[in-house]
């Protein structure tokens, strides 16, 4: 009953704002609506986090005559979920004029596809949900300008574009696994061992998919360019929840069905992940627009989570867990102070265009600390036990991978630190103005992820004694 009205509320609420008018009277009321709409999704999953019971460690239900259910491992991908759209929502109350109703409108769609995703207990609807939240995404992109951007629309192409190609591969290989078994429902597929030559080409179909959504290099142009132009709100959803939806296809559907394929591949992706981690930290201390500095970090904690996922180790998968979940709420922070805050106030995002921000703004300066400390994974935020799990997983297989990926928690010091005394500290550039410092909408957005990334950094065994039954039945078989 609770999975189906958690589903049903963002539909509901998109009706709803549909048949409103897009009129200057109604804008502030359709924003609260869907504020308020996004809200009561959150009420209902914690209602359900409170019922859940990791003894029985499901729960299942229909909506729609489609099969949803519930555990351990999709538990908090939904309260992530729920978290960040009411808080993404609030981020526009200022700034969006255009297609009012469209874009809020969009906002529930593309929460419902996203919960859906986490849900869905079958091929079918698990791959519906995936492909549905492109379209959302996409419109979302530009809609909220008078004028279509034309580097506002190209990143958006590109969005739909290369998630689109990988996704067509993970097409091709449900279709093959429902030929091959009969069905597509999770249950079934648990319990269904497929042979060596079928896992090797589903697993490379569905990796190519995957190595597009985490991304992994060379597959990453896509992700920079659209958090660089895309509005703040579709920043915070792209790094805190669309990244993590690759993680979970691994998780739930590729190291279960095909664990013979992944140990035969396991060193291809480790290798790829160090080079993405490597190279991708290098490109991100030479980046000049902050914006995009922290769209290129994200891709260097995703590889890490990658090697935590792929370590055959339950450290590494339950760091890799947890490294998701705390990316989800540290790199939206990130995101909204850079891309709404600062932009804001000085519209611009060229880094030597700052200093001394700190003297205009102590409190912005004190969240960005603590924001950045915990993005390079220093200790007391949920960052750090989530890196450190994936470094220890990695290196209890192999030494040598453990070693080299942990180079990534020294180059996250040094782009981390920099940017952070180069924009704060200092003489006060003569470029700058005085600001008012936060409002009190900053304030409470970036106070509820600061405080969940410390409160759940003190005590992770809130999720690790929830996620332990889950991660323990992905580990595949041993690689000696």
């Amino acid at each position: 009953m609770l999975l189906s009205l958690l589903l049903t509320v963002p539909l509901i609420g998109a009706l709803s704002l549909s048949f409103k008018n897009d009129s200057f009277y109604t804008r502030e009321r359709i924003k609260k609506e869907a504020l308020m709409f996004s809200i009561i999704t959150l009420i209902i999953s914690i209602i359900i986090w409170t019922q859940y019971n990791e003894n029985i460690n499901d729960f299942h239900s229909h909506f729609l005559g489609i099969h949803v259910g519930l555990d351990g491992m999709s538990l908090y991908f939904v309260l992530l979920t729920t978290l960040t759209l009411p808080l993404a929502i609030l981020s526009h109350f200022k700034n969006v004029v255009t297609n009012v109703k469209l874009y809020f409108t969009l906002y529930l769609v593309l929460e419902f596809f996203l919960i859906l995703v986490f849900l869905s207990r079958s091929l079918i609807s698990f791959y519906s949900a995936f492909e549905g939240i492109l379209i959302p995404l996409y419109l979302m992109m530009f809609i909220t300008e008078k004028t279509v951007d034309e580097k506002k629309l190209r990143a958006a192409n590109l969005l739909f574009l290369y998630t689109l190609v990988g996704s067509l591969f993970m097409l091709l290989a449900f279709i093959y696994i429902i030929m091959k078994v009969g069905t597509g429902s999770f249950i079934i597929l648990d319990y269904t061992k497929l042979s060596y030559d079928t896992q090797f080409w589903v697993w490379l179909a569905l990796f190519f998919s995957i190595a597009i959504k985490l991304p992994l290099l060379p597959l990453h142009n896509w992700l920079t360019k659209a958090h660089t132009e895309a509005p703040v709100g579709v920043s915070m959803i792209l790094a805190g929840i669309v990244l993590k939806l690759a993680v979970y296809l691994i998780m739930r559907i590729l190291i279960p069905l095909l664990p013979e394929a992944t140990v035969f591949f396991t060193p291809f992706v480790q290798t790829l992940a160090l080079i993405t981690l490597i190279i991708g930290s290098l490109i991100t201390i030479r980046q000049t627009d902050v914006k995009c500095l922290v769209a290129y970090s994200s891709i260097v904690h995703m590889a890490v989570v990658t090697l935590g996922v792929f370590s055959n180790d339950l450290l590494g998968l339950e760091g890799a867990y947890i490294l998701s979940l705390a990316h989800g709420l540290v790199s939206p922070a990130l995101f909204y102070m850079v891309g709404s805050i600062i932009y804001d106030y000085y519209g611009t995002r060229v880094i030597r265009y700052f200093r001394g921000l700190t003297t205009y703004a102590p409190i912005l300066s004190i969240f960005f600390a603590f924001f950045t400390f915990a993005n390079i994974a220093t200790p007391l935020s949920i960052n750090f036990i989530g890196e450190f799990l994936c470094l220890a997983g990695t290196t209890s297989n192999n030494i040598i991978v453990g070693f080299l990926a942990s180079s990534g928690m020294v180059l996250s010091a040094i782009y981390g630190i920099w940017i952070y005394n180069r924009m704060f500290f200092g003489s006060v550039s003569p470029y700058l103005t005085a600001i008012i410092d936060i409002s009190r909408r900053d304030f409470h957005i970036l106070f509820v992820l600061l405080l969940f990334t410390y409160i759940l950094g003190i005590v992770p065994n809130i999720l690790l004694e929830e996620i332990h039954w889950s991660m323990s039945n992905i580990l595949y078989y041993d690689l000696n």
